[in-house]
């Protein structure tokens, strides 16, 4: 029986994570541990997103929580070590690029752990990102790399990464958007808010480049604000950008105005809403990810992207942060004059499928580890 330890901690993983879980579940003679680090842990960020996609409970919980990225990496680090050191594992796989990938992936190698990471090969090129110094770092580090797009096979071949551990695989997360497409749209969520299909704008917006500095901040709240007056504008406000808004004065900047806020929503919601929009304005790696598979224009709040072929194959642009910029674009999307895109290969919902296939058939190298390995070793003290 070989152990597979499946790792999530944070919204972007849930919809990568469950149909890996399905997957292996179906697979012979695998046990599939699914391990929630707590990295995000309330209601609406966490479990409303394991009722949505069906998934178990955790087998284990970590409960980690908030904190710098520092301190929340290296609770996670500690915890995960300590469940490595206590229970044979045969492979740990991560998902995405997010604090918990990052320190299981460490926790993982230096017990001498293999590490498959699913979504590998990414780069935006940008270092004052944290998901980059995660991405590089898992990727380095991680014995099984699966790639959703070809660029991310160029990324892993630049920085020496051996042939024969990267595997194009396809895009996991349009394996969740395929299964739960028509649910999302019976619910309906749009014309429950007065909301007529294709003529609202949705925006989601977390990251702190953008929500920590008030200037950036105060500029998007006043093109969402603008764009309102064209058409409205649906707003689920990330718990970070919430207290940033409030910090900042900018929450009554929304009242008297076509902006309907809501609170974060569970996956088949937001899904609901996204099916319908004729405009989405994010930050979200994920999201652009969607509109190209939905062939909803998309405008990009940053100056790079790690996800290129929705931009080169999809229907996604990037935008950056200026209010005049942004406008222009969203402008263009009204008119019709936007690319009409297209789906990427092995963008098909089968991607979880190929994965099992690939590390069942590769038999990780070390299964049956015993936990006394060498990540109990005592350092010695000078």
């Amino acid at each position: 029986m070989v152990k597979f330890a499946v790792i999530a901690g944070a919204r972007p993983n849930f919809m990568k994570v469950a149909p890996l879980m399905e997957a292996l579940k179906k697979a012979k003679d695998v046990q599939p541990i699914l391990v929630h680090t707590g990295q995000h842990y309330d209601h609406l960020m966490s479990a409303a997103f394991f009722q949505d996609l069906e998934m178990p409970s955790p087998d284990i919980y970590l409960k980690v929580g908030s904190g710098t990225h520092a301190e929340q990496t290296a609770r996670i680090l500690l915890a995960f070590e300590d469940y490595l050191l206590n229970n044979s594992v045969d492979c740990v796989i991560v998902v995405g690029d997010v604090n918990s990938t990052l320190a299981c992936t460490l926790a993982s190698s230096k017990c001498h752990v293999p590490v498959a990471h699913v979504e590998a090969g990414l780069r935006s090129f940008d270092r004052t990102m944290p998901e980059e110094v995660n991405r590089v770092v898992t990727d380095a580090l991680s014995d099984y790399l699966f790639t959703p797009s070809q660029d991310g096979d160029e990324n892993l071949r630049r920085e020496g990464v051996p042939e024969d551990r990267v595997f194009q695989v396809g895009n996991i997360m349009i394996d969740t958007l395929r299964r739960y497409e028509q649910a999302a749209r019976a619910r309906l969520l749009a014309a429950r808010h007065g909301l007529k299909a294709k003529d609202y704008t949705l925006c989601t917006l977390h990251r702190p480049s953008n929500v920590d500095n008030e200037d950036t901040l105060r500029g998007i709240v006043a093109v969402i604000r603008r764009l309102a007056e064209k058409q409205p504008v649906v707003f689920p406000v990330h718990p970070r950008t919430r207290a940033r808004m409030s910090a900042f004065g900018l929450e009554n900047h929304m009242q008297d105005t076509r902006v309907l806020l809501l609170d974060p929503l569970g996956y088949l919601d937001f899904l609901s809403l996204l099916v319908d929009a004729g405009l989405v304005l994010t930050d979200s790696g994920g999201i652009q990810e969607e509109t190209t598979v939905l062939g909803i224009p998309c405008l990009t709040l940053r100056e790079s992207t790690e996800r290129p072929v929705t931009v080169t194959v999809g229907t996604n642009r990037i935008v950056g942060t200026d209010p005049k910029r942004i406008v222009e674009a969203a402008k263009s999307a009204w008119a019709g004059d936007w690319a009409k895109g297209g789906i990427p290969d092995g963008w098909d919902g089968h991607t979880a499928e190929r994965i099992v296939e690939i590390l069942v058939r590769k038999k990780p190298s070390l299964a049956g580890r015993k936990h006394s390995s060498v990540c109990e070793l005592k350092m010695p003290v000078f």
